[in-house]
């Protein structure tokens, strides 16, 4: 049964790999037997998450892509079909928020600088949408390969304050359906297309919306997120991990276009 999760010999592209998360989802697919290609916009930390593979024995390479740049993009995927000569898996993993897109008690709704939304709208859905045009035209001539995106709660349920980045992944989970239906119908039924939606996990975009910067305390937006959350923590990076590899292995080869949420029982909870 373990060989149905082995992906000994598969190359995975991973965008958004220097950060948190998808830092964590890079080793966990390298442990798992795949060589990864890791993709980001800081130099320094690509190079740590290469060094960090290869010194456990995995094989990696990094490089400099920004998402939203699609000969960045078209020059990224000649690389890794140079290094490696095919790409099995596009996990779509950058993404995130940024403050000046979020309300608060000093900056309205109505007051949302119009460039700093329309950069979060396009980095989640943009981020996502050319990635996958880029990379699914390997899959599409070699009639099998495997994309998962990374969706979010907020996509199933709008949060407060986050008003372009909610609209954004809740675009990113109807792109994985439409995804997964043009592939199968227009290429191959072996190229399948899912999405996670993870719970709340601390990462450097959301930090300062759940922890004082100061005490490092939860703030009101954390202790409400706590009460929701039936396991009572915040999500590890690494359970995450699994769950991915679930999905971009053969163990899930008849799953296509679903959104997967991990995330502590959060989405069950009504709350009573």
């Amino acid at each position: 049964m373990i060989n149905l999760f082995d992906l000994q010999g598969k190359v995975a592209v991973i965008t958004g790999g220097t950060g948190v998360l998808g830092s964590e989802l890079a080793r966990g697919l390298a442990k798992a037997g795949a060589k990864v290609a890791v993709l980001g916009r800081d130099p320094q930390r690509r190079d740590a998450v290469v060094a960090q593979i290869t010194e456990a024995g995995g094989e990696a390479m990094g490089i400099v892509c920004d998402v939203l740049d699609l000969e960045q993009l078209q020059a990224a995927k000649n690389e890794v079909l140079k290094r490696f000569g095919t790409v099995d898996i596009l996990i779509n993993g950058a993404g995130g928020n940024r403050q000046p897109a979020t309300t608060s008690p000093d900056l309205s709704f109505f007051d949302l600088p119009v460039d700093e939304l329309d950069y979060v709208v396009r980095l989640n859905f943009m981020g996502t949408l050319l990635p996958s045009q880029v990379f699914g035209r390997v899959f599409a001539q070699k009639q099998e390969g495997v994309i998962l995106n990374i969706s979010s709660m907020a996509a199933y349920r709008p949060m407060t304050k986050v008003v372009g980045y909610a609209a954004a992944k809740a675009a990113v989970s109807n792109l994985t359906q439409w995804l997964a239906v043009h592939f199968c119908q227009n290429y191959s039924p072996h190229i399948r297309v899912n999405a996670i939606a993870p719970g709340f996990f601390l990462t450097d975009q959301n930090r300062y919306l759940l922890t004082d910067a100061k005490t490092g305390e939860l703030t009101p937006r954390g202790r409400a997120i706590m009460d929701h959350t039936p396991m009572g923590r915040f999500g590890e990076p690494f359970d995450l991990v699994g769950t991915v590899i679930w999905l971009v292995s053969d163990a899930s080869k008849f799953v296509t276009g679903t959104v997967v949420p991990v995330d502590g029982g959060f989405m069950a909870y009504s709350g009573v």
